[in-house]
């Protein structure tokens, strides 16, 4: 393999003008594909199998209209006014006219007149009447009240008890995610111009939120920091620009190339998102790892920019490529999951890492050809020369030697830290997000708080059931619709039950249950449980079956689903994952430690979550106001990212020890002289991706900011507690025994050879002394 990558390296800086101009080809391709067709992302959480996704599909058939995404505006009056003043109330009448007159809003109005002029022959009428008088109950005085006008209710319209607000209910006519750009922005943007004749404050709810922003100024900053790291890590503008050229470079073609397949197959926003932080850090982190070694083959060994660099990529660059495989392996894990969401999710992430791989190993030793000695001025030289006559005799960093001498403290203290941070994730709750997770200032969070204050929680996540008959084509009678909704009005939770509609054929209802309580509160998902706990008594007692389906019980059934998966997924990839440590390191300590290693740092990344999200700690320092369950999707995406990151570090830092011990030091000086080499650029490799990652937290998407805040707490953890701590210490503590592995194993293992052992003796380094001489003189006649 080294001797291998060797060769490409010096062929890539000998013709760099052909690769580059290779890689400008795909870089045009991928670009003129996006200019000719548009990007289409998707929001929707689909989980195929799920009881709720299962009635979402059905009613995509049987009843089209119901199929739509959902849309909810509060308009707030004045303070001190009511709805029902003249000066309120026709400005708001001239906004419900507007949002219902355009073009992708079913106008509820024009249904039902028509369904009135049918008279008795109305199926929906006589269901509509049936379903509302078996739903009347006693006001409380706090039960909303349809918005009438001249006598009549304006359809989807109820007015708040105080009647200071008015929740306007209705739906699209594709999910929002399939609507043209723009259409939900431009639809309350006009229903503000008319409700502001009357002072009304116009709020759209959390359901109304277009795909977010892939990237704004939080993502900017946080690559900002980045490129300061790699200054200060570098120590020049040239070399500290390489890896940021790879990163944009391997960012554009990863997820621009899923952008041109946006129409063929749908890619939800987090895959995206997740693609260019991943993209983003890897391709800064790989590249930085090679860079750095060129320069350290240039200045400690005296070799020429060309010659380095064949032999970083055949040595580092051995390491970039199997610290690829684990990435790779851990997303493509998520394949045998069978969840066509996370699929996606994985062959696109999984693409952005082979393409970061690709251009470190090919276009980065291209462009170091076009830099050629300028990645290591002379003055840097000079420095890095004087530095070493000053060096002690020992080449272990402080941290390093402090390590190996108080091993015992340092291993203990790695295992405790964990530990301590995971405690939370024992209350971890997930669920999807809603309204609640938005901060303050988001028009999506205050529409949940006025909805909550005045119509009740339960309208924010209203529930749907689908009523069918237990005989195919045989239409759900009105005595049916009744006694159905009866039973629901009587089961724990509900408050209310009305007709949302019904098909022409009278097979299929759709009836809509408020819950009392919010729609991720423990209460709701035990009023769905006890609703299908029920559905069988009411299929034997009124012939109907029934489904359920809405926020929360979507909710529920993912996070089930994604709760089933997980240790299947866990046990896929730390499988695969194992063989491929035990392959680069010949030994059975360094894997099964490497493991328990990233097990702590899940712990602790899942209880920090826990911990700032959901219970609320230290969010003014991260900015953030709201507490929400952890997005059930995540636990199972950072299990599976984090873990191929995690080994990356893994790898940079302990084949430097292997390379040291394979050259022949023993395993104590091979710990302290490989820890010496690959700390620093362990330390800014780390810096760099938690600075990529947190720039994700300030994201409005409470989805991507979660994923951003794990995934940087995660990569903190596992570099700066794992594998800067509790893995040198361990090493320092069993000595040889950490390198062992039986002769017989030994033998079947094939020699991948990640040290670069074979390359120097294929072709060994040609007078090493006589090129730092030649070099020496040249940084000297300069100064």
């Amino acid at each position: 393999m080294s001797v291998l990558l060797y060769r490409l390296g010096r062929f890539a800086y000998g013709k760099p003008w052909f690769v580059i101009g290779g890689w400008l080809a795909v870089v045009v391709a991928v670009v003129a594909l996006l200019a000719v067709n548009p990007v289409k992302l998707s929001n929707e959480v689909r989980i195929d199998g799920t009881p709720a996704q299962e009635v979402i599909d059905e009613l995509a058939v049987d009843l089209p209209g119901a199929s739509g995404g959902q849309g909810m505006l509060v308009f707030q009056a004045p303070a001190g006014s009511r709805i029902d003043e003249e000066s309120v109330r026709t400005p708001l009448l001239t906004a419900v006219d507007a949002v219902y007159r355009h073009d992708h809003v079913i106008d509820v109005r024009k249904v039902l007149a028509q369904e009135a002029a049918k008279g008795q022959g109305s199926a929906l009428m006589r269901a509509q009447a049936a379903v509302a008088k078996a739903a009347e109950a006693p006001s409380s005085g706090r039960t909303p009240v349809p918005f009438q006008v001249d006598g009549r209710p304006v359809p989807g319209v109820i007015v708040s008890a105080d009647g200071s607000s008015a929740l306007m209910q209705f739906q699209f006519d594709q999910q929002t995610y399939e609507l043209p750009s723009g259409t939900i922005d431009e639809l309350v943007r006009t229903a503000e111009r008319q409700a502001a004749h009357g002072g009304l404050k116009v709020l759209p709810s959390a359901s109304m939120m277009e795909i977010p922003e892939i990237a704004g100024v939080g993502e900017i900053v946080g690559v900002v920091v980045a490129a300061l790291v790699l200054l200060i890590t570098l120590g020049s503008v040239v070399a500290a620009g390489l890896p940021l050229v790879i990163a944009l470079v391997g960012v554009t073609v990863g997820v621009g190339g899923a952008f041109t397949l946006s129409t063929v197959f749908e890619i939800h926003s987090l895959t995206a998102v997740l693609a260019l932080m991943l993209g983003l850090a890897v391709g800064i982190d790989y590249a930085l790892f090679i860079v750095n070694r060129e320069r350290r083959l240039i200045m400690d060994d005296g070799l020429d920019a060309h010659e380095a660099t064949g032999r970083a990529i055949g040595t580092a660059g051995s390491a970039v490529f199997f610290a690829g495989s684990t990435v790779i392996i851990a997303l493509a894990g998520l394949l045998v999951i069978g969840i066509t969401l996370l699929s996606a999710m994985a062959v696109v992430a999984a693409a952005t890492i082979a393409i970061a791989v690709l251009l470190a190993l090919t276009l980065l030793p291209a462009l170091l050809g076009l830099v050629k000695e300028r990645v290591c001025p002379s003055r840097t030289r000079v420095r890095a020369q004087r530095q070493e006559v000053a060096a002690a005799p020992t080449r272990a960093t402080p941290w390093g030697a402090r390590l190996v001498r108080h091993r015992y403290p340092a291993l203990a203290a790695a295992f405790l830290v964990p530990l301590i941070l995971a405690v939370p994730a024992a209350d971890m709750k997930m669920g999807l997000p809603s309204g609640a997770s938005y901060n303050p200032d988001t028009a999506q969070r205050q529409s949940y708080e006025l909805v909550s204050d005045a119509y009740g929680p339960g309208y924010n996540g209203p529930l749907m059931v689908a009523v069918r008959s237990t005989v195919k084509d045989r239409p759900v009678s009105p005595e049916t619709l009744a006694a159905v909704t009866s039973d629901l009005q009587g089961v724990k939770g509900a408050t209310s039950v009305s007709l949302a509609g019904i098909n022409s054929t009278g097979t299929t209802a759709v009836l809509t249950l408020v819950p009392g309580s919010g729609p991720n509160d423990d209460a709701t998902k035990d009023l769905v449980t006890a609703v299908r706990d029920k559905s069988a008594r009411i299929s034997e007692t009124h012939g109907a079956v029934i489904g359920i389906t809405g926020f929360t019980a979507l909710a529920i059934d993912v996070s089930d689903r994604l709760a089933d998966v997980l240790p299947l997924y866990v046990a896929t990839v730390l499988g695969l994952s194992l063989i491929v440590l035990l392959l680069v390191f010949r030994s059975l300590m360094v894997p099964a430690m490497a493991t328990l290693g990233f097990l702590l740092s899940i712990a602790a990344t899942f209880g920090l979550t826990t911990a700032v999200f959901q219970w609320g700690w230290l969010q003014d320092l991260i900015g953030l106001d709201a507490t929400a369950p952890v997005v059930s999707l995540l636990p199972i995406i950072i299990t599976g990212v984090l873990y191929g990151l995690a080994m990356d570090y893994q790898m940079f830092l302990v084949t430097s020890m292997r390379e040291a011990h394979v050259h022949g030091a023993s395993a104590r000086d091979a710990t302290t002289t490989g820890f010496a080499r690959a700390s620093s650029v362990v330390v800014a490799a780390a810096t760099i991706m938690v600075s990529v990652f947190a720039g994700f937290v300030f994201n409005p998407q409470p989805m991507i900011k979660q994923a951003g805040f794990a995934l940087a707490a995660g990569i903190l953890i596992d570099a700066f507690v794992i594998r800067m701590t509790l893995i040198p210490a361990t090493m320092a503590i069993a000595r040889e025994k950490a390198w062992w592995i039986p002769a017989w194993l030994d033998r079947l293992l094939p020699d991948l050879d990640v040290e670069g052992d074979k390359l120097t003796q294929s072709i060994p380094l040609s007078h090493p002394a006589a090129s730092r001489a030649r070099a020496d003189q040249e940084a000297e006649t300069k100064a």
